[in-house]
């Protein structure tokens, strides 16, 4: 399965996911509609409908009964063990998650270089090169830009900034896989994160916020996101 089916497949759990537990369309102990009614409502192939189950079995929300289909886990409470970093209990498309980082990313710059120490500076500066080194290798820049971003909310010493960061993961995660086809969008990666190492070194916290905030921007329009 290749990185956009997986993505794909990851976005049809939390379709599914969020029929359950916030459109209440089924309940536990329900059985799905059987394979071909329910790819045909979700707009996907069944293949990828068998690892968005797949996904959903492994995460405890639905069992598979051989002979009987496909049953939502006889638990009501089952979506209560979830958190961010596992499967998300809301909707999260891609134009979703930029902008959350939209909200968020930009006041966590500001509050990265009023706070970060040189060895957070140091750290930032670290995978901003590397990543850059990635991409003009055609290699795979998906954790080191995780790296970079997770570097800089280290930065502002705000004890719930991982309770945040599997968002700003997941959007990276789609984000990189999307630009795969994009030069121009790549080399506005490269260009962005210099202009937050550099507000960052210099401790402007205004520029930093700035900066952060046109990347972001420069990121959605380069996925065809509307950010109005």
């Amino acid at each position: 399965m290749s990185k956009r089916e997986k993505i794909l497949a990851e976005t049809i759990a939390d379709d599914i996911l969020a029929m359950i537990t916030i459109d209440k369309k089924f309940a536990p102990g329900d059985k799905l509609p059987n394979e071909n009614e329910l790819s045909s409502e979700l707009g996907v192939s069944r293949t990828t409908l068998r690892e968005a189950i797949r996904i959903l079995v492994a995460h405890n929300v639905l069992e598979i009964k051989r002979g009987k289909g496909t049953f939502i886990t006889n638990n009501p409470n089952f979506y209560e063990h979830f958190n961010l970093s596992e499967l998300s209990s809301i909707r999260l498309n891609i134009k979703d998650l930029y902008e959350m980082r939209l909200i968020f990313e930009p006041k966590i710059a500001y509050y990265a270089a009023k706070r970060a120490t040189d060895k957070d500076l140091e750290r930032i500066i670290y995978y901003g090169k590397l990543e850059e080194e990635k991409i003009l290798k055609n290699e795979d820049r998906t954790e080191v830009e995780q790296a970079f971003h997770n570097s800089i909310a280290k930065a502002t010493h705000n004890e719930f900034m991982d309770k945040l960061m599997p968002i700003i993961y997941k959007a990276i995660y789609k984000g990189v896989i999307l630009s795969e086809d994009n030069p121009i969008l790549i080399q506005d990666t490269i260009n962005d994160h210099k202009m937050v190492m550099d507000f960052l070194s210099k401790k402007d916290a205004q520029g930093a916020e700035t900066a952060m905030k046109l990347h972001i921007i420069h990121a959605m329009r380069g996925l065809g996101i509307d950010n109005e």
